[in-house]
């Protein structure tokens, strides 16, 4: 199994697939990855050898944001849109969506405390 960016990739799942469960890393990025690599992207993770995962470790550290670091940076620009008040910030403050969306009759999870259920 391999471990990389410390998430467990699952052995049985090809890389280019595998790479989509580092937080960060969707398809495109990961056939990108691989393609730097020039690793063959029908590859199972269980076997990839030794030298193919540092040079994927390589290309993520020096090249992607992703993880911690990525999550780290997304809660600072929504805590930035938060004080200084702009219409996002307010939205991401009130648990609202921000996109435009609909809230009278959708948007159930995002309301989910004013949710009232009927107990007899």
């Amino acid at each position: 199994m391999a471990r990389i960016a410390g998430v467990d990739l699952p052995k049985n799942k090809r890389v280019e697939t595998g790479l989509t469960y580092i937080y960060g890393i969707g398809i495109s990025r990961s056939q990108e990855i691989i393609k730097k690599t020039q690793i063959n992207p029908d590859t199972l993770i269980k076997d990839l050898n030794d030298q193919e995962i540092v040079c994927i470790r390589k290309v993520l550290t020096e090249e992607y944001q992703i993880e911690g670091d990525l999550k780290r940076l997304e809660s600072i620009n929504i805590k930035r849109l938060i004080d200084i008040g702009t219409y996002r910030g307010k939205r991401h403050r009130n648990n609202l969506p921000l996109r435009g969306q609909r809230t009278r009759t959708n948007a159930r999870t995002k309301r989910n405390s004013k949710k009232r259920t009927n107990r007899k």
